[in-house]
């Protein structure tokens, strides 16, 4: 494997680390039904994120140009489903358990993430920065693939990692902690939403 399957695991580690809307939903949903649905609501990113990467590493200047264009309608419907998930996990009651968990469950974890990252366009100038940081342009396309594996792989292990630590304390945390916990992560994924649509709003006030 080349020197670029273990730059990808670096940047696959640097784009999914940053604390954010996904970040607090693993972290709550770990807590609440435990690791595989923590890790599942974090593999929905990291498929994300490989998606973008590959757009970004193989130069897909339609799709680029398309997710550029139109980022102020996928930034609003991005804020909305934050806003929305931000209302339902305030309002979730915590009586889940990882014996609840089903595969539908685990399905629905993993959509929820991949079509919250996979809409916020932002993402793909992230990686279009972090290539040239690294000098990365212009792959030959067997080394683009090493690196796209190892961007998928390196952010899947964060949020290994993440579920992991987070399930070492579920035990410990009772049910009326749950409740607080919930209502915190309902508010800081709306908290998301809501400076989504702000940047937005300040963005084309300046522009117009």
């Amino acid at each position: 494997m080349s020197s670029f399957f273990f730059k990808g695991i670096l940047i696959g580690l640097a784009i999914a680390a940053p604390v954010g809307p996904i970040g607090i939903l693993c972290i709550r949903k770990t807590l609440q039904f435990g690791r595989f649905s923590g890790l599942f609501s974090g593999l929905g990113a990291a498929v994300a994120d490989m998606i973008y990467g590959i757009i970004a590493a193989f130069g897909f200047t339609l799709v680029s140009s398309f997710l550029v264009e139109y980022q102020l309608w996928l930034r609003l419907v991005g804020g909305a489903f934050l806003i929305s998930w931000g209302g339902k996990t305030f309002f979730a009651k915590p009586m889940g358990n990882a014996s609840n968990i089903t595969h539908k469950t685990l399905l629905n974890d993993f959509i929820s993430t991949f079509f919250l990252t996979i809409t916020n366009p932002l993402t793909i100038l992230s990686f279009v920065a972090v290539f040239s940081g690294f000098g990365l342009e212009k792959l030959h396309n067997n080394y683009a693939m090493h690196l796209i594996l190892g961007i998928f792989i390196g952010s899947s292990l964060w949020w290994l990692m993440l579920s992991e630590g987070i399930a070492f304390f579920r035990k410990k945390v009772s049910r009326s902690t749950m409740v607080w916990i919930n209502r915190t992560a309902g508010l800081m994924i709306m908290g998301f939403g809501l400076a989504t649509w702000i940047d937005l709003a300040f963005h084309y006030t300046r522009s117009a």
